[in-house]
């Protein structure tokens, strides 16, 4: 059980675990749940953590599709800029490792965005907090667990 399925449970929320092997020499987590588990890679959503030139932390939660376009990351944060956070800052502020990253059930809340094609589906899958591990959910129960807002970038 992990910090995010425990958030799940507690809120009663529907939703289903799924797990794969996970190769420790794979460095794209996205790609390869949505390989492993024979996912449509647009339903996959990969859980980013970016650092506005305010020095806030902010997650994207994207396609693993796609890349994150930083302007409009920040556009959507109100700021002028947006980077990757450090690793070390990622796993302090949600108590995840890299590659484990789940936009639910972090140590410190931070301002979420969900990127908007999520609205189109049913179900999206976002890593449940550990590798290896993927929740599928309603992007609305995700978006209000997490106080959320769907943007574009």
């Amino acid at each position: 059980m992990t910090p995010a399925t425990q958030l799940l449970k507690k809120h009663k929320a529907t939703f289903e675990l799924l797990s794969y092997e996970h190769n420790s020499s794979t460095h794209s987590f996205g790609l390869e749940a949505v390989e492993k588990l024979n996912l449509a890679a647009e339903q996959v959503f990969k859980t980013l953590v970016f650092e506005t030139n305010e020095l806030q932390l902010v997650v994207a939660i994207t396609p693993v599709s796609q890349q994150v376009n930083l302007k409009l990351l920040a556009k959507a944060c109100g700021v002028k800029k947006v980077h990757m956070a450090a690793a070390q800052k990622v796993e302090n502020s949600t108590g995840y490792i890299l590659g484990g990253v789940s936009p639910l059930g972090q140590k410190k809340r931070l301002a979420t965005y969900l990127h908007s094609s999520a609205k189109q589906f049913d179900i999206i899958y976002v890593s449940a907090g550990k590798r290896g591990l993927e929740i599928a959910l309603d992007p609305n129960t995700l978006i209000k667990l997490c106080n959320g807002k769907l943007a574009d970038f």
